[in-house]
């Protein structure tokens, strides 16, 4: 697979960072994850667990969101340039959401020869809810 290539000399501050929307959240999407993952927690998978957890039904793996923001990051710039990558977790998700992850880049500098972009990114579903907000550092060329 190609990597994209972000120079650093075309980035400043300010730039915004291609939109991912995700297609809907599926419960066989949440099922899948849970077999990668290893998160077999009932609330991700069984409905009575999610309507007895006051959830309405099941909800979407934290980490799964957290994913979306890391393919978010590396659909732009490519995997081996994300050099780190957090999030804050805000709201679940839930089947049929559709996510939304927009970012911006908040600071470009040189540290140890390395040509760096901070960027902030939030990923919110198809209501406007915030899921996660985050931070990422990024190298470019």
């Amino acid at each position: 697979m190609a990597q994209p290539k972000v120079l650093f000399d075309d980035i400043e501050v300010g730039y915004k960072i291609p939109q991912l929307v995700k297609d809907p959240i599926t419960e066989t999407q949440l099922v899948m994850y849970a077999g990668a993952s290893g998160d077999f927690n009932p609330i991700h998978t069984v409905h009575a667990f999610g309507e007895k957890a006051g959830f309405g039904g099941v909800i979407g793996h934290g980490m799964l969101s957290m994913g979306f923001a890391g393919q978010f990051m590396t659909n732009w710039v490519g995997v081996t340039a994300v050099k780190k990558l957090a999030v804050q977790f805000r709201a679940v998700t839930k089947p049929k959401n559709v996510i939304t992850v927009s970012g911006t880049v908040v600071k470009k500098y040189t540290e140890d020869g390395q040509n760096l972009v901070d960027c902030e990114f939030l990923a919110v579903n198809q209501n406007g809810d915030k899921i996660i907000m985050g931070t990422a550092t990024a190298e470019l060329s």
